[in-house]
């Protein structure tokens, strides 16, 4: 809302300007309802008012390591899904252009952990952003990409970047958000894409 400077409106008022009041703009805190204040419609079914969002530790989304594996292709990386002998997800080695998933992770989870690589195989590398900023921004971009697929990675990532967002670091996620949007796209439309052509696959089944 924008109020009037008390001040300044007192300065203009004993110079005669009525015209040109300065104002300033500030917020005012209101009531809001939440879903417990809610109750379902009479003779209806309920509905969840939650997005659906299938858990890290399943293997609902193996069908989208192709496209992501075209995508890694397409940016001249190769991607080896095997034991990486230590407990690293995955890793993303930008000069030998390979991109690494752990094998004993079930498919939800090779999912994030190569979203995350892709990602810093987009160009959020530690020579460019350092390490912990990097490792923000991109795992930012994994939880959105997941979640556009209504895959729930909350539980890993919240922990993860407030790990790495210490010292003021998370104002990664404000400095670069047009960064971050971007690479989430450009993964999101690889899997929407891929998304599509199943649609008809199925269709042209049918």
């Amino acid at each position: 809302m924008r109020v009037r400077d008390r001040g300044a409106e007192q300065a203009a008022e004993h110079a005669g300007d009525q015209d040109d009041e300065p104002r300033r703009i500030v917020f005012r805190a209101v009531s809001v309802f939440d879903v417990a204040q809610t109750e379902p419609l009479a003779g209806t079914e309920p509905v969840s008012l939650e997005p659906p969002a299938e858990p890290i530790d399943g293997d609902s989304h193996g069908h989208l390591l192709a496209p992501l594996q075209q995508l890694a292709h397409e940016l001249g990386y190769r991607v080896s899904i095997r034991p990486p002998g230590g407990a690293a997800d995955g890793w993303c080695d930008q000069s030998k252009r390979e991109i690494v998933v752990n094998a004993r992770l079930a498919h939800n989870g090779q999912v994030r952990a190569l979203v995350h690589e892709l990602a810093h195989a987009l160009g959020i590398g530690y020579r460019e952003h350092g390490r912990r900023r990097a490792e923000v921004i991109v795992d930012t971009v994994t939880f959105i990409v997941c979640s556009s697929v209504g895959l729930d990675t909350s539980g890993s990532t919240v922990s993860y970047v407030a790990g790495w967002g210490e010292d003021g670091d998370l104002d990664a996620i404000r400095g670069c958000a047009e960064a971050i949007d971007q690479i989430a796209r450009r993964i999101e439309e690889t899997l929407s894409v891929r998304s599509q052509a199943l649609t008809d696959e199925i269709a042209l089944a049918a």
